[in-house]
């Protein structure tokens, strides 16, 4: 990696006065009701990135900890184990670690930095690079100088770069190289607040007004007195917005979701209390977009607030390094999206499909050990089938090894549906998934699956300290989940009507999600109000289970939309199994296991276009089939579905199609196949 790291290391100390010393001596912050910093407030919500909002506080348990500041938090971290690795990347192919002590040291660094270039109270600093330390010390340093930390995905254009700095009133945009730098330029005279870019890998290619490196940039508040940056955090209020989370914005401009010190640090220590986190022991992969809720919480909070270990993935991670990464750090706990699970899979598939005769008997026979041994765990039953240690040595234990995921005590998905498939495929190794459910409105997570609590399809239970609540159920006990606790959000930047649409007038949080919870009060997922295709004849359909079920009976399928609003009858587009580039984008080449697909079915294809300009009998026989078999399990007549077709490239997130956490985007794919979509109903 490029980042002057080094810089952080050995030649930052110089420039820290002795007051810094004297605050780490300290000790570390008893976080009582002494110690709690709220500003007078009447309402739950606010859109003002300056209005302060009332907590929902309850009188006993989680929900009534005293409210803690980002500062409180990490200082409290600090003090008790300062020594201890906070960030860990590589520079020149070796790791390099920055302390608990360095990190604070580096976000006091920047603070000052901030305040030397103007950042304003309240105002925007942007960031837009793939996840590294100084991603990190930026967003800290920011709330540290009382901004708001805002994350821009690396994936946005110009244009919506321009729109998320200009809502958050960004005073500095951090980015990390000349690629991002270049978007920024095109759109810097649309920018009326900014004052400054900071680029934090690499040497600028040209030298322009106001645009600094990283060394640069740490070096520049260095003469900022530290009592006047003291005076700044001081000021600061749990319950005052301290970053904002720029929704993917499926249907028109981003959102701006506020998040309070408190829904942060409240949301980080219930998390990890709940999942049984244990201090200076944890150790994570940083890949997954920071700008997404998710990987901010698990990455930068949680771990703060567990005195964890953040280690930095390389950028290319999901073109392929995640895979070495993994096996370098093995960490303790592992999130990934429902693709990332996928795509292990089908990595472990290819391999399987390469064995011997004999090795494919021991893995099948293993795998038929494995899930039911991860049955019984899940049902509360601690015994094994007859041959499970042997199963293990033989199978399990090598597969963790190979995964890098042999010290991980808890492997999490989350962000998108993931498919029973995928789920008991990992559970015959003996890995269980658990799911985590959530939205950036509940500051990540709402319900959490854990080794104590989980059932297969199941998002878990509520957070501890939090409420669920089903409005409007129908005869079957569904309908939408409405969040309560203190992890819901503020409300949407300068957006009142949106605010209010989310927010219910008893402050509820509604989300938007259909939902039921068994006997067990476990909650499970069954469709999206706004996802729900209402057909011609007035009947509700969920799309997920319907698409969900064609991919686990056809392998060689990588995505499905169901599609039939206000028609007559239920229509798919489908895409292929595909390789990616190296820029993640997919190609016309079919996956080594769709090959495999092709070749049990008598078809000699390498390429998606063969498929598809032939209308490769044999393979979509196999399809049909496929949804004959679903259309078999229908519900009812209006559920089957009639027509499909297979579009010439798979979904991506460059094509728009999904969103950063391989979400589908359903309007923009209605949009962009509007043709295909018209032959269906003869239109």
């Amino acid at each position: 990696m490029s980042f002057a790291l080094s810089y952080l290391l050995e030649n930052y100390v110089e420039s820290q006065s002795l007051s810094y010393y004297r605050l780490c001596d300290e000790p570390a912050i008893p976080l009582t009701t002494g110690d709690v910093r709220l500003a007078q407030a009447q309402e739950l919500w606010s859109t003002a990135r300056d209005k302060p909002v009332k907590l929902r506080m309850e009188t006993s348990g989680l929900g009534s900890e005293p409210p803690m500041t980002i500062h409180q938090m990490f200082l409290a971290t600090v003090q008790k184990y300062g020594d201890y690795p906070a960030l860990r990347a590589k520079k020149d192919g070796m790791w390099v670690s920055l302390s608990y002590k360095e990190y604070y040291q580096h976000a006091r660094a920047a603070a000052k930095s901030f305040l030397k270039l103007g950042l304003e109270r309240f105002h925007g600093v942007g960031i837009l690079g793939f996840n590294s330390p100084e991603w990190f010390i930026a967003d800290v340093g920011c709330i540290l100088a009382g901004g708001l930390a805002t994350g821009i995905y690396t994936t946005n254009s110009p244009e919506a770069c321009q729109y998320v700095a200009h809502n958050c009133e960004a005073n500095v945009l951090v980015v990390e190289n000349n690629k991002q730098l270049i978007k920024i330029l095109q759109v810097r005279d649309q920018l009326p607040h900014l004052k400054a870019i900071v680029q934090y890998k690499g040497e600028l290619e040209q030298k322009l007004p106001n645009v600094y490196t990283w060394a640069e940039f740490m070096k520049f508040g260095a003469n900022v007195p530290d009592s006047e940056l003291d005076v700044v955090i001081d000021s600061q209020k749990a319950n005052e917005c301290c970053t904002l989370i720029y929704t993917s914005g499926t249907t028109g401009n981003p959102k701006g979701v506020m998040l309070s010190h408190d829904n942060i640090t409240w949301t980080a220590s219930a998390t990890g209390r709940m999942i049984n986190l244990k201090m200076a022991e944890e150790e994570l992969v940083s890949y997954l977009p920071l700008s997404h809720v998710a990987a901010q919480v698990q990455d930068m909070w949680i771990c703060m607030r567990f005195a964890g270990i953040t280690n930095f993935a390389e950028p290319d991670a999901l073109k392929g390094s995640l895979a070495n990464t993994l096996r370098e750090v093995r960490p303790t706990s592992f999130l990934g999206v429902p693709r990332v699970w996928e795509k292990m899979q089908e990595a472990m598939k290819a391999i399987g499909a390469k064995s011997s005769v004999t090795k494919k008997k021991i893995a099948d026979w293993a795998k038929g050990i494995g899930l039911q041994a991860s049955y019984n765990a899940m049902n509360g039953d601690s015994s094994v089938p007859w041959g499970f240690t042997l199963a293990n040595a033989l199978v399990f234990k090598n597969v963790r090894k190979a995964l890098g995921l042999d010290r991980c005590r808890t492997c999490f998905t989350g962000a998108a549906p993931i498919t029973k498939d995928t789920l008991e495929y990992f559970m015959s190794l003996y890995i269980p998934l658990f799911e985590v459910y959530g939205m950036s409105e509940s500051t990540g997570p709402h319900s959490i699956s854990w080794a104590e609590g989980y059932r297969i399809m199941s998002c878990g239970k509520v957070l501890t300290g939090c409420k669920t609540k089903l409005d409007k159920p129908d005869t079957d006990g569904t309908g939408e989940i409405c969040f309560w606790g203190r992890h819901v959000f503020m409300g949407y930047l300068n957006m009142p009507e949106k605010t209010e649409e989310a927010l219910d007038t008893d402050g509820w949080l509604h989300s938007g999600d259909l939902g039921k919870h068994d006997e067990d009060d476990f909650l499970f997922i069954t469709g999206r109000i706004k996802e729900l295709i209402i057909t011609a004849g007035g009947e509700n359909v969920p799309p997920v289970p319907i698409e969900d079920a064609l991919k686990e009976e056809v392998s060689i399928i990588s995505n499905v939309m169901l599609v039939g609003d206000k028609k007559k009858f239920l229509s798919m587009l489908l895409t292929l199994k595909c390789n990616v580039d190296d820029n993640g984008d997919p190609t016309d080449e079919l996956t080594p296991l769709a090959v495999e697909y092709c070749r049990q079915h008598g078809v000699i294809a390498s390429k998606v276009s063969e498929i598809v300009n032939k209308k490769e009998p044999a393979i979509y026989k196999t399809i049909q089939e496929g949804i004959d078999r679903v259309n078999a399990k229908a519900t009812s007549n209006a559920q089957r579905v009639q027509k499909w077709t297979i579009v010439q490239r798979d979904f991506s997130i460059s094509g728009g199609e999904l969103g950063p956490t391989m979400k589908l985007k359903r309007p923009v794919v209605s949009k962009m196949y509007e043709e295909y979509i018209n032959k269906f109903y003869g239109e």
